[in-house]
């Protein structure tokens, strides 16, 4: 267990040093920014008569943190492939990686280091953007979702799985191929958001389904729309109808089975990952 915090701690230390963090971070302040002039003007021009039942409060509310929350999904994710897409074939091609993977550090605890580190980095990532969108709403309108710590925790969740999908596309595929795949599969989870969303809309059993099988199939959108859902947990009547059709798919209860899915997701596809790191002559 040192070996592999210590490797993760290189890797910590090493994604803090390269230029494409700080340009994350300077593009961070860039989205609050934004988000906070787009929150400020969500709210100082409500309808002056809206639809009976729909609390208009909530429904900007709920709409503004609800983009919020898909742009920092976006942006972890950028960082978690970023720290991840060149674990294991990119290191090995510039000669980084066999003096590493010697005794007594296994192959399989090198990849486990390497998940840890994204995971040091993305999860307080996640957390802090993800708190300070929370406030820039409140502070603008006066709304504050129904759960605050649940939709952090699963955003957080959603992108320490697209780690583990790119860590284990770094042990099959170049690190620009790599990148491109795990974005590739980040755009179907965003389709299937999109096709519930249009299911709603036409009231197509087929779509929905189509959608729900995609959410689970790439755990992140289940785990993202489930925390949209929780965020209006106590909506009701027309504000709960038109959140449903909320942007990149609506809020979707994910079930109480959803963590250990997500958790077993996780395990099998570092199993994966660390069955084909095994299986490969560096």
């Amino acid at each position: 267990m040192t070996a592999v915090l210590t490797i993760a701690g290189y890797a910590l230390r090493e994604a803090l040093r390269r230029r494409v963090f700080a340009v994350l971070l300077v593009l961070t302040v860039l989205f609050l920014a934004l988000f906070w002039l787009g929150a400020r003007q969500a709210f100082a021009h409500p309808p002056d008569l809206p639809p009976v039942g729909l609390d208009a409060t909530e429904f900007a509310g709920a709409i503004v943190l609800g983009l919020g929350m898909f742009a920092i999904l976006f942006l972890g994710s950028v960082l978690a492939v970023f720290l991840t897409l060149g674990a294991v074939r990119g290191d090995a091609e510039r000669g980084l990686l066999q003096p590493l993977v010697t005794r007594p550090v296994s192959r399989t605890k090198l990849l486990l280091a390497r998940l840890l580190g994204a995971a040091f980095v993305c999860v307080p990532y996640v957390a802090v953007v993800n708190a300070l969108a929370i406030v820039i709403v409140g502070r603008s309108g006066g709304w504050w979702p129904d759960r605050l710590v649940t939709p952090v925790l699963e955003l957080s969740a959603a992108v320490l799985i697209l780690a583990a999908l790119s860590l284990l596309g770094s042990v099959f595929l170049s690190a620009t191929a790599n990148g491109i795949a795990v974005f590739m599969l980040f755009g179907a989870g965003l389709v299937a958001g999109l096709l519930g969303q249009i299911a709603e809309v036409v009231n197509s059993h087929t779509l929905s389904q189509i959608s729900k099988i995609t959410a689970w199939a790439l755990p992140f959108e289940a785990l993202y729309q489930d925390a949209l859902n929780r965020i209006t947990a106590d909506a009701s009547g027309l504000t709960e109808f038109a959140l449903d059709l909320g942007p990149f798919g609506g809020g979707r209860p994910g079930g109480s089975l959803l963590p250990l899915y997500a958790l077993a997701y996780l395990v099998v596809v570092l199993g994966v990952a660390a069955w084909g790191f095994n299986r490969r002559d560096l």
